[in-house]
């Protein structure tokens, strides 16, 4: 799988069919960066709709014929926990491999791997006991009841900024259900997966069941969105390609689920333990570099207490120290892609001729210790309106906008002023306001005086434009199969053909 990287060579990464590994069938590659160095360190298979159709042929015969079919719903489960034992067993290896290829912090990276296993231990407990239902019917001669059974061949597709721990939100709860899949990360951080699922074979899953393919999103990614002989989709991304994706599905009609953009509200009223909130605050923008689709990007302080929670937002964001994510002791990487790190730098700009006043960072931050990092510096703007497109557009960066707001009825009404939903945060020390405000939200997850809180065991989605459907949580494995009522008429007797039974 992997070149020798002693003398300066890349790594060679390749894809996963049929539990072969396969290189792109005209044998082109595309670099993947590392971040920190600004440079490239690996290479991963450069897929065309050829390389899709075959694993997606790959993953249907496997569906339809191969020995998962046959398998009972318990050793479904029992293949899912033994896979969660090999993830533990390799997490700090796969947490290393994230943070060289995105460059998000190893504290962030390695935390999200050690966890991974739970997803797969969860819904290897919950694959046999997703039971159907006999029906009370009206119709007394009939014995009727519900089953639920997998779609077929499940396409994910993923971010970059958490590559792993995004797919297991989707392929835990898809494989307990007993579908198949073909998996396509990010072209900018595809290593970790292509690492990862070489461990579904360690677990003894039949060949077929897991298979992938790398590339660029018009390539690869449309091929597979729109390929007939996949049942559904399920990405993570940015809502503009969630539209395409959706549309590409339509043909087909199948199904999709889509965990999309955020512009997340995290609300500071002034009865909140302060040094709480702002620990809150700084944690949703800045411990991901703001590369979380649930980032707090927009702080909303009620005015009382604005100046003084400003004031502790920049003395701890201030001594943040930016350098190599490998270390332990760093707490702002660098920005995973230099396209996103121009976004980012114009984005800043926008918000300056706008009118918000920068009271930290605003740039590229001149340590030369830095190097050739893509890095930012950590910035806050505050006088920040809502109209504004620093408060409007996802920046996925580091970048909190400060919003002032007098009343908790203001603070709802600029919250939910948004086209998306995906998060938000409340602090107070009033359970009657968390319950008020928490109720108010157009968002898929509240949290209350905490912030980025995420379990196997809790339902994650948007409202709006923040995307379609639940991952994670018992209700999530439903995103997987579709519902058949089967009815049996005991009566034997001749009934009227021409009428309704």
């Amino acid at each position: 799988m992997e070149t020798d990287t002693t003398k300066g060579k890349l790594v060679d990464y390749r894809n996963l069919v049929n539990a072969r590994r396969v290189a792109a069938g005209d044998d082109r590659w595309i670099d993947s960066y590392d971040p920190y160095r600004g440079e490239p360190w690996a290479r991963v298979p450069r897929c065309t709709s050829a390389d899709v159709d075959a694993a997606v042929a790959a993953a249907k015969a496997a569906f339809r014929s191969g020995p998962w079919r046959g398998l009972t719903p318990t050793d479904r489960g029992k293949l899912l926990v033994r896979l969660a034992g090999l993830i533990e067993a390799n997490a700090e290896r796969l947490g290393q491999l994230e943070t060289r290829d995105n460059g998000k912090l190893i504290a962030e990276m390695g935390a999200q791997t050690r966890y991974l296993a739970e997803w797969y231990r969860y819904f290897g407990g919950l694959a046999d006991k997703i039971e159907g239902s006999v029906l009370p019917m009206d119709k007394p001669s009939n014995f009727t009841f519900t089953r639920h059974e997998a779609l077929g061949v499940v396409a994910m597709i993923t971010a970059w900024n958490s590559p792993l721990l995004l797919l297991s939100w989707k392929l835990a709860a898809a494989l307990a259900a007993g579908n198949t899949a073909v998996i396509k990360p990010s072209e900018h951080a595809s290593v970790s997966t292509l690492e990862f699922v070489a461990l579904f074979e360690e677990a003894g899953f039949p060949p077929g069941v897991v298979n992938t393919v790398t590339g660029f999103g018009p390539e690869a990614g449309s091929a597979l969105a729109s390929h007939p002989d996949v049942a559904k989709v399920a990405f993570t991304g940015g809502d503009f390609t969630g539209q395409k994706i959706y549309e590409a599905g339509a043909p087909t009609l199948k199904h999709v689920s889509l965990e999309l953009g955020g512009k997340s509200p995290n609300i500071v009223f002034d009865d909140a333990n302060l040094d709480a909130a702002v620990a809150g605050a700084v944690s949703g923008i800045f411990a991901a570099t703001g590369q979380t689709c649930i980032a707090g990007s927009r702080l909303l302080v009620q005015r009382t207490v604005h100046d003084r929670v400003l004031d502790k937002l920049i003395a701890i964001a201030a001594t943040a120290k930016m350098g190599n994510p490998a270390e332990s002791t760093t707490q702002i990487g660098p920005v995973t892609t230099r396209a996103q790190h121009a976004r980012i730098l114009e984005m800043i700009a926008a918000a300056k001729a706008e009118g918000a006043r920068c009271v930290l960072g605003g740039g590229v931050p001149s340590d030369p210790a830095l190097g050739a990092g893509w890095f930012v510096q950590p910035t806050i703007f505050s006088g920040v309106v809502n109209t504004m497109r620093v408060a409007r557009e996802e920046i996925f960066g580091p970048v909190l906008s400060v919003i002032a707001f007098d009343t908790e009825e203001e603070a709802i009404a600029i919250a939910n002023d948004s086209v998306y939903g995906l998060a938000s945060g409340i602090w107070t020390g009033d359970i009657g306001r968390a319950l008020r405000v928490s109720s108010a939200m157009e968002s898929g997850t509240v949290w209350v005086n905490t912030y980025r809180a995420v379990s196997f065991m809790a339902p994650f989605g948007g409202y709006k434009r923040s995307g379609i459907g639940r991952e994670s949580g018992q209700e999530s494995i439903y995103e997987f199969l579709q519902t058949k009522t089967v009815w049996i008429e005991t009566n034997l007797s001749t009934a009227n053909p021409f009428a309704l039974r």
